[in-house]
């Protein structure tokens, strides 16, 4: 899966990262920055993808679609296919352009709404990345697990660096007796749970 990486998917996550990189410099708004995550986050997220139970692959919270690229190359890998959900409209746009440049379309639909409109219709869920508006985790999560497959996949970005609002949140999934969880110091740290 990493060692052979499509040129055209590596152009585009460069492409992404120098726009990241800026966007942390240059005064860019919260809400308009990419905020994307790490390479290797990209990487731990897709070895996980890849490993996950048959089901429904999402991720909530596309942005310019840089990790969506990652969970592509796991959903190629095994043949399944990913639903990404994003609400900004900005956003939507770069993660069309970058599904189109990089050739996924065959793997990845791309949902332009809130993912808690859609999550109650949605079963048999067996691998989810969180990685949206920090104050919506709490409602995705409890829409979440209990339509998880046994053995499915749910990770939540962001779990160390902003540790102080998401702390309710994984207590809470470190103690749920549907799942087995932990925190993973992996960049900005990420919440793994799977569901017994």
């Amino acid at each position: 899966m990493f060692n052979e990486i499509p040129a055209s998917i590596l152009e585009r996550m460069e492409q992404l990262r120098r726009i990241d990189a800026r966007d942390r410099t240059d005064g860019t708004t919260r809400l308009v920055r990419l905020r994307q995550v790490p390479r290797e986050t990209g990487k731990f997220i897709a070895l996980w993808a890849a490993a996950a139970p048959e089901g429904r692959y999402l991720e909530i919270g596309t942005s310019a679609g840089f990790s969506t690229l990652w969970l592509a190359l796991a959903c190629r890998t095994i043949g399944r296919r990913i639903t990404t959900f994003e609400v900004l409209p900005e956003k939507l746009a770069l993660a069309k352009e970058t599904f189109a440049c990089t050739g996924v379309g065959d793997v990845v639909d791309q949902v332009a709404g809130d993912a808690r409109d859609y999550l109650s219709d949605i079963s048999d869920i067996s691998f989810c990345f969180l990685d949206a508006e920090k104050e919506v985790y709490k409602d995705c999560y409890d829409l979440i697990v209990p339509r998880m497959v046994t053995g499915g996949i749910l990770i939540a970005d962001n779990a160390i660096d902003h540790r102080d609002t998401l702390q309710p949140l994984i207590d809470e999934a470190l103690a749920d007796p549907r799942l087995d969880a932990m925190v993973v110091p992996i960049e900005k740290g990420e919440l793994v749970c799977r569901k017994k």
